[in-house]
């Protein structure tokens, strides 16, 4: 063999070794969508989670005191229109009793423990759309990268030849774009 076939042999083994680089770079980018996608799917597995979770916590709470403060209204409603004082006297322990749970309540939670749940709540889910939002730009970052890679030429040769096709962005639709721009709203 002549210098010229080992130039054309050098020239083939080069090419073949390119096109293994090539294919395995595509495999990896394509790796990589895959699990920046599986990263997405976790974050939103938490917040479905989570959300009813926190949601339910600081229900019960707001339940737990809002049947104090129904009992403490009744009782007290109970008691002005108490007539005669057999009926006065059992409604003022009504009452009573209303108030010593009003009490215990907040001495139980003195700086509104109740607030602090909802502070949580809102900490939260705030943390979790932030972690969400950061595994969106790794998944559309991702798809950047691997969707740019199987376009450029002469990956794109490879990239037809091999079924690698282009990968959706993890965009927001016109409702999630608008409701953006309004603040979330938690209502109990």
């Amino acid at each position: 063999m002549g210098t010229i076939g080992w130039i054309i042999l050098g020239v083939i083994v080069l090419g073949a070794v390119y096109l293994v680089f090539l294919y395995n770079r595509l495999v990896s980018l394509r790796q990589t969508v895959s699990q920046a996608w599986s990263d997405i799917t976790v974050q939103l597995k938490q917040r479905h989670d989570l959300v009813p979770n926190l949601v339910e916590t600081v229900k019960g709470y707001a339940s737990h005191e809002a049947k104090t403060l129904e009992a403490v209204t009744a009782a007290r409603n109970a008691a002005v229109s108490a007539s005669g004082p057999e009926a006065a006297a059992k409604a003022e322990n009504m009452l009573t009793g209303a108030l010593r749970q009003l009490f215990a309540l907040s001495e139980a939670y003195p700086d509104l423990k109740a607030n602090q749940n909802f502070l949580q709540l809102q900490s939260e889910l705030s943390d979790l759309e932030n972690k969400i939002a950061a595994s969106r730009r790794f998944f559309n970052n991702s798809v950047q990268e691997y969707n740019t890679a199987i376009e450029q030429f002469p990956a794109v040769l490879i990239a037809r030849q091999f079924g690698f096709t282009g990968r959706e962005f993890f965009e927001l639709d016109d409702a999630e774009a608008a409701a953006v721009v309004v603040p979330p709203s938690v209502k109990f």
